[in-house]
């Protein structure tokens, strides 16, 4: 019995330990909204590999922390997500350091600038009309990217 035990032990834990390390790398995160579209739909649910952001490269689709829902705690030197963490799936459009895409430098939110700032994102949604992007918020911190869409995953079998 004993002998089982340990076995049983011995498979358990590097099972364990790798599923934490891969929860760690990867997130799944269900779609809301329309603003990904023709891309994603409402519902759809994707694989995010968690990345710093100074691996996000032009043309591929991040999640990015909300705007507005980080909160500044006392003592610390810069603001950290709130409890209520919403994200957002976009396009990257531009990286820090490129020049502000044309098809959005007449935007409110981006008119005077010419290049985007160093640690900062243009995103969009694939869907103008219905996305709330860069074009109405700004340029996106760098640090608020969860990681870059993968794929998209086979829908959930309701029980």
């Amino acid at each position: 019995m004993l002998t089982i035990l340990l076995l049983v032990a011995a498979v358990a834990l590097p099972c364990a330990a790798v599923v934490a390390v891969l929860r760690r790398r990867y997130v799944v995160v269900e779609v809301h909204g329309t603003s990904m579209r023709p891309s994603l739909h409402a519902g759809d649910r994707v694989l995010v590999r968690r990345v710093p952001p100074r691996r996000v490269r032009v043309g591929e689709v991040v999640v990015v922390e909300a705007p507005g829902l980080r909160v500044r705690h006392p003592g610390l030197p810069r603001e950290m997500p709130g409890p209520d963490r919403r994200w957002h799936i976009k396009r990257v459009a531009a990286v820090g350091g490129d020049p502000v895409p044309a098809r959005v430098a007449d935007t409110p939110a981006l008119r005077d600038a010419a290049c985007v700032p160093a640690g900062h994102l243009v995103v969009l949604g694939d869907n103008p009309d219905q996305s709330l992007d860069s074009r109405q918020r700004g340029f996106v911190p760098d640090d608020r990217v969860l990681g870059v869409v993968l794929r998209r995953l086979p829908p959930e079998r309701r029980r």
